[in-house]
């Protein structure tokens, strides 16, 4: 699966691991992740995010 890099703090989401912390479940992908999910690190928003490239 895909992982995308938050660009403001470098966060990166890793749909194999989720973010537990705020209900998200492993195997969730980044496209399948609430509108109104935040960038458990900085708070930003689903737009600042872009995929990590290999």
């Amino acid at each position: 699966m895909e992982k995308y890099v938050c660009l403001i703090c470098g966060y990166v989401y890793d749909p194999e691991i989720g973010d537990e912390d705020n209900g998200i479940k492993p195997g969730t992908k980044f496209e399948d992740l609430p509108e109104d999910w935040v960038c458990p690190v900085c708070s930003a928003t689903k737009d600042n995010f872009e995929k990590q490239e290999d």
